[in-house]
């Protein structure tokens, strides 16, 4: 059975300390919530006898590290968006990991070129209209065209700052240029609804409310709550649109690293590679709505029912090269300050 620390274990001394070197063992650290990385790292212990122990964090895991230095028993980070796997490799927190299982199993846009670290799964920042009130987007629809006055007081967003759309609006950067995202964001801000706020679902939940026609969310919200039964009825008010527009569906991922002074290295290689093996991409796939990485893995029959879709193929760290002016961008128009 797993040891795992909540968010708390952060304010604590190092727990993990003593059993950091332990020959059959593997210490993660991880951004991602419990619920979606559980079934995954509990499959690896039943299959390889390795016991996994995890400490779950929302902030506070880089401070954490660096304030570990050499003595960090981190072996394997995990987190999501691309943003947040290249703050931990330019913090110098990871180390390249050669191996021939990762490089075959992960396509070379997931993973980068050195081996500082390899995409798990993948999302697309899709957009949600009203099933009764708009219907299904055209298939040239694009991102931009939320700014379009058309749009005025229809859209829900939860704030700009979110990594999950300061990426998004990172991409934006890299195909139009700053002007042009920022002239998009100054509509999208006029378009919206309500002051931006909650999370991925609130957004979702604005439609089926009524507070608004259109919404930005990550794919694999819309999965879980289709598969729960509270709130698969807000959910079935919605439909997912991905944007095709001239770039094709904003994609973003989990990602992981190996830390940099991993005391149980070999451990922490075999865990990784059985993230992107078959059996872990199937769980990733059909408990999360994930899109595996894994070529050959197939989405979950719910995602497959959303149909195929073409996504963007620019390179990740582009993404992550345009972040910090995006976040800038958002400042500078004043998104998340209530009209």
């Amino acid at each position: 059975m797993k040891k795992i620390l909540s968010t708390c274990a952060l304010t604590l001394p190092l727990v993990l300390s003593t059993t950091a070197f332990a020959k059959n063992e593997v210490n993660v650290y991880s951004y991602r919530q419990p619920h979606l990385i559980n079934p995954m790292l509990e499959q690896f212990e039943k299959d390889t006898g390795i016991k996994v122990n995890v400490l779950f964090a929302d902030k506070g895991l880089i401070k954490r590290i660096q304030e570990e230095g050499e003595l960090s028993p981190a072996d394997v980070l995990l987190t999501v968006d691309i943003s947040r796997v290249m703050e931990l490799v330019d913090s110098n927190f990871t180390q390249k990991v050669k191996s021939d299982v990762l490089e075959q199993n992960i396509p070379m846009q997931f993973r980068d070129s050195d081996g500082d670290w390899f995409a798990l799964t993948t999302r697309s920042r899709a957009v949600y209209t009203s099933k009764d009130r708009v219907g299904k987007l055209p298939a040239d629809f694009d991102y931009i065209d939320l700014a379009k006055p058309e749009y005025k007081g229809k859209i829900c967003i939860r704030s700009g700052k979110h990594p999950y759309n300061v990426s998004l609006f990172a991409s934006l950067i890299e195909h139009y240029g700053v002007d042009q995202t920022r002239d998009f964001l100054k509509g999208l801000k006029a378009n919206l609804a309500r002051k931006p706020q909650g999370n991925d679902r609130a957004q979702i939940k604005g439609i089926a409310s009524g507070e608004c026609d259109y919404a930005l969310a990550n794919s694999y919200y819309f999965g879980k709550m289709l598969t729960d039964p509270e709130q698969k009825p807000l959910a079935e008010k919605a439909i997912i649109n991905f944007p095709k527009g001239k770039n094709g569906a904003h994609l973003n991922i989990s990602g992981m690293a190996l830390s940099k002074y991993a005391p149980n290295k070999e451990n922490a290689i075999k865990l990784m590679e059985y993230l992107t093996g078959d059996k872990a991409q199937k769980l990733y796939a059909e408990l999360n709505h994930e899109f595996p990485v894994k070529n050959g893995v197939e989405r979950s029959e719910l995602v497959a029912s959303w149909g195929e879709f073409t996504p963007d193929q620019l390179q990740l760290e582009k993404i992550a090269e345009h972040y910090k002016q995006a976040l800038q961008l958002v400042d500078e128009v004043q998104f998340d300050i209530e009209k």
